[in-house]
């Protein structure tokens, strides 16, 4: 299956596991709910699902990659207690708490949560000294005299022998104690996941073109070479950053993330076309409205890839766009959220000390998401920039002395107007954009597959479609509309196509098929 499949696989599993009966037992006894075995090869995403289920479902994630542990810090150091049997004292081992499970009350303790997912990367891939103490772990749940604290899911991740030489085989009888989820890399799955991640125009559109490069893994003569998801995906980091620099990413640069060299000289130098384009077309001017009719004579006598590459370059800018919009439009649905609260509180307390409260609880609120594994990127820049909103507010009232609720709450409420009329102005330009793009290409193409192309992807975008869902775009609906009822037709078409095949295969003299 691919890593979307498997990650509803997983968040399923934890849902059943977690699942109590009538009595507040587990529905499933803890020695039933058996570890999640996650085999793909590198790079396809594995831990990076861990992650946002953690965060959709609200439990703790622990994750260790085990190839970086020794046997005493897995399952602890060992220590001669004295024990009394049958009237005779004896020294037995002991073991300390392993340092994984220790991460797991530490977590427990630091975050209030109980439940949680402990992901346990590279597996198959232990020293020997190790192996015995892994497979234990997964048959038992306990890594010496310590047992996993219930509630808490077993995922374990591994590599297939054909991309890791290290890698041990497990035996049937470990087998048959864990849940096994085979995983492949699915390029349409991964791209759907980038436009979420907002993911570099120029990956996803090379990619868009050569599928085929998304995932490789070929030994040569040269030695082992690939191209994998976390390579795209870091590469893409790399470029932004190299952007904003004013540096650009060479042969050289790609190869260091692409560890294929076919493959990074060839997005080596789509990237140089990519930005050439960029250049001949003036993608803003296509935004702004204000393209010049050669461009739309260039780009309509180009090559079917040419024409795809300054779509993608439109798309991405058009995406990025939307994303500013989606961000701004958080930011004060989150805002407003404090507010309210704060409106409720200021007849109580001082304002100052209302905001002030406020803001330890939403930094408290992070620090604990953080410490549990449940916030990405996104969400922890908005509450970053929540946080700096409200720390400005505070700061401005013990400025300007504003100590009554009224005056308060008056100054509040116009300082954050400024912030929803920032959310219009860039639903407003946004706007302007698509309805700009969508003038352009139906000048250049007009009812063609590059326009049909081009709806799907403002479909399948995450950003663009919340922008047409939120804001509207009359262009998009319209052709949108045709698009629907072209497939519509087609449908009827071939129906009706099989039917009269289907007339030509019955008896023209009426009798019974049987009957001839």
């Amino acid at each position: 299956m691919n890593i979307k499949q498997a990650k509803q696989e997983i968040t399923n599993t934890l849902r059943a596991y977690l699942t109590r009966d009538q009595l507040g037992n587990y529905l499933i006894p803890t020695v039933r709910q058996r570890p999640v075995l996650l085999m793909g090869p590198p790079g396809v995403g594995k831990t990076q699902i861990m992650e946002q289920i953690a965060a959709e479902t609200g439990v703790g994630l622990v994750a260790y990659t085990i190839t970086h542990h020794t046997r005493q810090s897995a399952i602890g150091l060992p220590f001669i207690e004295h024990r009394t049997y049958g009237g005779e004292e004896f020294a037995v081992t002991e073991y300390t708490m392993s340092e994984i499970l220790g991460s797991v009350y530490r977590l427990m303790e630091s975050t209030g949560l109980k439940e949680g997912i402990l992901f346990l990367d590279e597996i198959n891939c232990v020293s020997e000294t190790l192996a015995p103490m892994m497979l234990q772990f997964l048959q038992c749940k306990t890594f010496g005299n310590q047992k996993l604290p219930e509630g808490w899911l077993i995922v374990a991740a591994g590599n297939p022998p054909e991309y890791n030489r290290s890698v041990r085989e497990f035996d049937v009888v470990t087998l048959d104690r864990v849940k096994r989820i085979d995983v492949e890399g699915d390029f349409a799955v991964w791209k759907e996941y980038a436009r979420r991640k907002g993911l570099h125009g120029a990956v996803v559109s090379y990619l868009d073109i050569k599928k085929e490069n998304f995932y490789r893994i070929e030994t040569t003569a040269e030695g082992l070479q690939f191209a994998t998801a976390r390579g795209w995906e870091d590469l893409s980091e790399l470029l932004y950053a190299y952007e904003t620099l004013g540096l650009r990413a060479d042969r050289q640069v790609v190869g260091q993330y692409i560890q294929m060299p076919r493959i990074a000289k060839d997005f080596a130098n789509y990237l140089d076309l990519y930005y050439k384009y960029q250049k001949t077309y003036h993608v803003e001017d296509i935004l702004r409205g204000t393209w010049e009719m050669v461009n739309s004579l260039e780009l309509r006598a180009a090559p079917f890839d040419e024409k795809l590459s300054v779509m993608g370059l439109v798309m991405a800018r058009l995406s990025e766009m939307a994303r500013n919009t989606r961000r701004q439009d958080a930011l004060a649905e989150t805002v407003h959220g404090d507010l309210t609260v704060f409106k409720e509180q200021i007849a109580r307390a001082a304002p100052g000390d209302v905001l002030g409260n406020l803001i330890w609880k939403r930094r408290e609120k992070m620090r604990q998401a953080r410490e549990a594994g449940q916030q990405d990127k996104e969400r922890r820049d908005l509450d970053q920039r929540a946080v700096n909103l409200l720390e400005d507010y505070k700061a401005r009232l013990e400025r300007d002395e504003m100590e009554t609720a009224d005056a308060a709450m008056e100054a509040v409420r116009g300082w954050f107007a400024g912030e929803v009329e920032r959310r219009e102005a860039l639903g407003t330009e946004t706007g302007k954009a698509f309805d700009n793009a969508f003038r352009f290409l139906e000048q250049t193409f007009g009812d063609s597959q590059e326009l049909v192309l081009f709806v799907t992807e403002v479909t399948a975008g995450y950003d663009t479609s919340w922008f047409v869902e939120n804001f509207g775009c009359d262009a998009y609906f319209r052709h949108n509309r045709e698009l629907l009822f072209d497939d519509t037709r087609h449908r009827i078409r071939q129906d009706i196509m099989a039917a009269k095949a289907a007339e030509k295969e019955e008896p023209s003299d009426g009798r019974n098929p049987e009957e001839n």
